[in-house]
């Protein structure tokens, strides 16, 4: 049982994990040891990671891979990667090589702009906030000047502001609806600081604005903050072909597996169930590398989802079609992302990635991304309508489950050679490697 303690933020690292031990750990004599294996020894580092966030009391890891030979709008790139699951970079890779000898991946931006909102109650008619709001409008981007003055400088800055009346949804409720584009920078910060500004000059004015009555003068701000819907912030990935070179496997014919293709992806596009699967793993390769590059993977995630169900039924985020002979495969999908600001500029394994990838720019970065989501489709799809997922995906497992049983180096050469020609099932694996421990 744990127990309720106060002023934990104040407490020393030392003594946060002491506790931490002591409350929950009290029978796992390993368990300070190994939250201290994973401190860095360079100390300067260490603090570094302790201050990204609250009450840290140790890193915790996960492996940064790469997967080569993307051409990218006739650009090599080599995709950093961080993620756990097994057999993710290895399926990127496999896409990339098979796509680099049939012309690479074309990529896109069509639009870049960004949302947020001024949410606030009116008590009164909306015809006089319409005029309220239409004569604050330039006032409200005036006051704004010391916040968008260095973003306008990059060319950023607010795009407009909109009056929106949502009374149908709730009851007195509207809203200050406004874009933004931000550039390189990922703008959560400079989006929300111009929304509190609109907030404060939007509801000081209505104060002294003459048409107002007494109580339509007490406009009440609820809360100001950007969104992560951002679907007018929109790339493009897409791959094609001939139909007859879609395979370098003798045991598939292109034209049956084209079609079969095309109809998986049909399947997702009306089926929710298989639709949210068929999404995660291209979240696979887009977590992946938002993750690798110090973006918001939970803000991707939550507007690509939100985008995949717009027309009010959850569906497939890439598509499919033959057309005279070609085989085409695309995805669409909204992605904010930044090269500069947040841990851009702090994490190092950040830094070295986005050097990898040749300092990209923020479109840059969205292509690059939605392509690492397109291919990361593209193998599981081939994968499901061919050999099925389970072959590859249990063989890269393999590894994680000798590991489990701590096998050795001979044990593991061993079996991986074994299971080159024969299923990997969990109790297959504990059962050959009882054997050959018997032996």
């Amino acid at each position: 049982m744990g127990k309720p303690i106060s002023g934990f933020s104040k407490l020393s690292k030392s003594k946060k994990i002491d506790w931490i031990v002591d409350t929950y750990f009290a029978k796992n004599k390993s368990a300070k040891s190994i939250i201290k294996q994973y401190w860095n020894s360079n100390e300067k580092l260490q603090q570094l990671h302790d201050e990204f966030i609250e009450n840290t009391i140790t890193n915790y890891y996960l492996p940064l891979g790469v997967a080569p030979n993307f051409l990218i709008n006739n650009k090599l790139h080599t995709i950093p990667m961080a993620i756990e699951e097994s057999s993710v970079v290895a399926a990127a890779s496999k896409s990339a090589k098979f796509w680099l000898e049939r012309g690479g991946f074309k990529a896109t931006v069509l639009s870049t702009t960004k949302v947020g909102q001024v949410h606030f109650l009116f008590d009164g008619q909306f015809e006089k906030l319409q005029d309220f709001f239409n004569s604050i409008k330039p006032k409200l981007i005036e006051e704004s000047k010391p916040i968008t003055k260095n973003m306008e400088k990059r060319g950023g800055g607010i795009l407009d502001i909109e009056l929106r009346d949502k009374t149908e949804d709730l009851q007195n409720y509207y809203q200050l609806h406004a874009t933004f584009e931000t550039k390189d920078a990922m703008g959560a910060n400079f989006i929300n600081s111009c929304l509190e500004q609109f907030a404060k000059t939007f509801k000081n004015a209505a104060l002294t604005f003459e048409a107002f009555s007494g109580e339509e003068k007490n406009i009440e701000i609820v809360m100001s903050i950007l969104s992560n819907y951002v679907p007018e912030c929109l790339v493009k990935a897409e791959v094609s072909c001939p139909v007859s070179e879609l395979s370098d496997d003798n045991s598939i014919n292109p034209e049956a597996f084209a079609k079969k293709f095309i109809q998986a992806v049909n399947i997702a596009e009306v089926e929710p169930f298989r639709a949210v699967t068929h999404n995660k793993g291209i979240m696979n390769g887009i977590d992946a590398v938002v993750l690798a590059t110090g973006n918001d993977f939970r803000a991707v995630e939550a507007g690509v989802h939100a985008y995949a169900s717009r027309t009010g039924k959850y569906r497939s985020l890439t598509h499919a079609k033959i057309e005279n002979g070609i085989f085409y495969f695309w995805i669409e999908i909204p992605l904010a992302l930044g090269t500069i600001g947040g841990l851009t500029g702090l994490h190092p394994l950040v830094k070295l990635s986005l050097e990898l990838l040749h300092h990209p720019t923020a479109k840059e970065l969205m292509q690059i991304v939605a392509v690492a989501g397109l291919a990361q489709n593209f193998a599981a799809l081939r994968s499901l309508t061919t050999t099925g997922i389970q072959e590859g995906h249990m063989k890269m497992h393999l590894m994680n489950i000798l590991n489990q049983f701590e096998a050795t180096d001979t044990e593991k050469t061993k079996l991986i050679e074994h299971f080159k020609t024969h299923v990997v099932t969990h109790s297959a694996v504990v059962e050959a490697l009882n054997s050959l421990r018997r032996a």
